[in-house]
C-alpha cells in the first residue's frame, strides 16, 4: 500500500506529506479545492506521463517521493529482481523530479530508472480509477481486456501459450508471403548466381597466377633483349682472348703457388678459386638461359588473352584473383543453400497449415476458458449490480468468432446490457447513462478487487452523477472494495465520506499573496461538520449536523 507520500513545488502545493493508513481514506473539499492534484502526484509517481508544467511557479523543480510497503508474494518482486532492484524489507521508495527542461529523474529504492520502467513497476502498486476511466467501458475493442484482466489467474497460462503458438505462425506465415511475393527476384538472382559461378569456373583461376604471367609477359615482350644481352655476358665471362674466366683462372694459378708461404696468401688463394667456380657457374646458368629462349607467338597471344580475361573478372567480382575466389566461395553457398530450400515453399507451407491449426485448437481452448470466465464475471456483475440498486439490468458478455486468428485469440467481445425489464439486450455503448456507467465500472472493479486484491485503489470522483440511495450503494461498494485492497477515494458525496476509515480534508488558501493547498486529517467533531457542510452546502444547520452524525454513526 502506499504508507507516505511526500510533494514539494507541485502546482499549488508547495509542502505537503501525508501519511496513509490501511482501509478506505476519503479525500474531500470544496470543488476547485486541489483534491484532484494529490491524484495528479500520485499518477506521476507511478510513471504518469510528465510535464514541466507541473512546476509550482518559480520552482526549479517539482519533487515527489512515496513510501510503499509490500506482502511477501506481491508480484512486483518479481519485476524488481529482474531490473536488479532490492526490496529486502518489504519496503520500496519510489522517487521522481522533473525540471523546467522536462527532463525527469526517476529513482526506485535509489536506483536510477527510466519513465518506462517506472510506469511497469507502478502497474502493480497503484490502479487509478477516474470518471475518464469509465471511458473503457465505452470502447468495445476494450472489452476483452476487461474480461482478461478479471479472469488473469486462469487464462495468463493459456494465453501465453496461444501468443507463443501464433507469433511463430505469423512468422512462418509472413516468411511465406515473402517468398511468393518475391518469386520472380528470387529466380532472378539464382539465374544470376548460376551464371556468376559457371563464369568464374570457366577460368579456372589459380593463386598467384597473375604475376606468374606478368612476369612471362614480360619476358617475351623482352626476348630480343634478353638474347643479346646473355649473349655479351656469356662472351664477358668466357672468352678466349681476354674473359674474365681465363685471366681469373691464370691468377688462381699464381696465387696457389705462393699459398703455402703464408695464411694470407692462403686466404687470397681460396678467395680466388671460390670466384672462379662461381663465375663458371654464372656463365653455365648464362649459356643455359640463352639457349632456352624461344619466341613462341601462340604463347605470348595466350598470356595476353589470359590476363585481359582475369582483369575482367576482377572489374566484376574483385580488386585480385583471391577475393574472386572469395566470393565465388559466397555465391556458392548462397546458391547451394537456395538449391537445397528449392523445396521449401511446400515445407513452409505445411509447417504453416500445422501451426493454423495448433493456434486454432489452442484458441478453441481459450475461447473455452474465457466462456467460463465471462459467466463467472456475469453473475458477480449482477450480484453487485443488485447492490447499486440495478436488480433489473441483464448483463452479458457476447463473443463474435473472428475470420481468422488475432493476436488476442479466435473471438471478438463486447459486453452487451438491458438496464429496464423488458428491454432487448443492445451493445453497453448505446445504452446506459453516465450514473449507469460508473456503478458498472465499480462492480467490475469490485470483481477485479476480490479476484487479485490490488494493493492500492485510487477512485477519483466515480460517484459523480448519482444521489440518495444510490450514493449510499456506491459508497458501500467503495468500502467493500476497502476491505480488500487501500482505497483513497475523491468524492463529494457525504454518504462516501461518511462510510470511510480515514478522512482528509482538502482546501486552498492564500499565503503571502500565493494560493497554497492544505490537506488537513479531520477528528471525529470535524467530519461531523464537514460531512454537514456536503449535505447542506455553505449553511450548516442543527438539522444536517445530526444527519451528518447518523451517517457517521450507522
Amino acid at each position: 500500500m502506499l504508507q507516505e507520500l511526500s510533494i514539494r513545488d507541485f502546482a499549488i502545493i508547495s509542502q505537503l506529506n501525508v501519511r496513509f493508513e490501511d482501509g478506505m481514506t476519503v479525500l474531500t473539499g470544496e470543488t476547485g479545492a486541489g483534491k484532484s492534484i494529490v491524484i495528479d502526484a500520485v499518477n506521476l509517481l507511478i510513471g504518469g506521463r510528465g510535464s514541466a508544467d507541473f512546476i509550482r511557479n518559480g520552482a526549479k523543480k517539482c519533487q515527489l517521493e512515496g513510501l510503499f510497503t509490500l506482502p511477501q508474494a506481491h508480484p512486483v518482486y518479481d519485476l524488481l529482481n529482474d531490473l536488479g532492484i532490492d526490496c529486502d524489507d518489504e519496503m520500496l521508495v519510489i522517487q521522481r523530479d522533473i525540471f523546467l527542461t522536462g527532463k525527469n529523474a526517476c529513482r526506485i529504492n535509489g536506483h536510477l530508472v527510466n519513465t518506462t520502467i517506472l510506469r511497469q513497476v507502478g502497474a502493480h502498486l497503484v490502479d487509478i480509477q477516474g470518471q475518464h476511466d469509465n471511458q473503457l467501458l465505452m470502447q468495445p475493442e476494450q472489452h476483452l481486456y476487461l474480461l482478461d484482466e478479471f479472469g488473469k489467474e486462469v487464462m495468463t497460462p493459456i494465453k501465453k501459450r496461444y501468443q507463443e503458438c501464433f507469433h511463430d505462425y505469423q512468422e512462418v506465415h509472413a516468411l511465406l508471403e515473402k517468398r511468393r511475393t518475391n518469386e520472380q527476384a528470387y529466380a532472378q538472382r539464382m539465374d544470376m548466381l548460376q551464371f556468376q559461378i559457371q563464369e568464374i569456373e570457366a577460368a579456372n583461376l589459380q593463386s598467384g597466377e597473375e604475376e606468374e604471367l606478368l612476369e612471362e609477359r614480360n619476358r617475351l615482350n623482352n626476348f630480343r633483349r634478353l638474347g643479346e644481352q646473355l649473349q655479351t655476358g656469356y662472351e664477358a665471362l668466357t672468352a678466349e682472348d681476354g674473359g674474365s674466366l681465363n685471366a681469373l683462372s691464370v691468377a688462381m694459378s699464381a696465387v696457389n703457388d705462393i699459398a703455402d708461404i703464408a695464411s694470407n696468401y692462403q686466404q687470397m688463394a681460396d678467395d680466388i678459386t671460390n670466384a672462379y667456380y662461381l663465375l663458371q657457374d654464372v656463365s653455365d646458368r648464362l649459356a643455359s638461359e640463352r639457349d632456352a629462349l624461344e619466341m613462341d607467338e601462340n604463347r605470348q597471344q595466350f598470356v595476353e588473352e589470359r590476363l585481359m580475361l582475369i582483369r575482367s573478372l576482377e572489374r566484376k567480382y574483385g580488386e585480385s584473383i583471391e577475393a574472386i575466389l572469395d566470393y565465388y566461395e559466397q555465391i556458392s553457398k548462397e546458391f547451394n543453400e537456395s538449391m537445397d530450400s528449392e523445396g521449401q515453399i511446400e515445407e513452409l507451407e505445411a509447417k504453416e497449415e500445422a501451426l493454423y491449426q495448433q493456434v486454432t485448437a489452442i484458441g478453441q481452448e481459450l475461447t473455452k476458458v474465457r466462456q467460463q470466465e465471462a459467466q463467472r464475471l456475469t453473475t458477480g456483475i449482477h450480484r453487485h449490480l443488485k447492490e447499486l440498486y440495478m436488480d433489473k439490468a441483464v448483463f452479458e458478455v457476447r463473443f463474435v468468432k473472428l475470420n481468422k486468428p488475432s493476436q488476442t485469440g479466435l473471438d471478438m467481445v463486447e459486453f452487451y446490457i438491458s438496464t429496464n425489464m423488458g428491454e432487448d439486450l443492445k451493445p453497453l455503448v448505446k445504452v446506459v447513462s453516465g450514473g449507469e456507467l460508473s456503478r458498472i465500472m465499480l462492480a467490475l472493479k469490485t470483481m477485479f478487487s476480490e479476484a487479485e486484491g490490488v494493493t492500492s485503489i485510487v477512485f477519483d470522483e466515480v460517484d459523480t452523477g448519482v444521489s440518495g440511495r444510490v450514493a449510499q450503494a456506491i459508497a458501500e461498494k467503495i468500502y467493500q472494495i476497502g476491505e480488500q485492497s487501500q482505497v483513497l477515494c475523491i468524492s463529494h458525496l457525504p454518504q462516501v465520506a461518511a462510510i470511510a476509515d480515514h478522512h482528509y480534508h482538502i482546501q486552498k488558501d492564500i499565503c503571502a499573496g500565493r494560493t497554497e493547498m492544505h490537506l488537513t486529517t479531520l477528528k471525529q467533531d470535524e467530519r461531523v461538520e464537514e460531512i454537514a457542510r456536503m449535505l447542506s452546502g455553505s449553511e450548516i444547520t442543527e438539522a444536517t449536523l445530526e444527519h451528518a452524525k447518523e451517517l457517521l454513526n450507522q
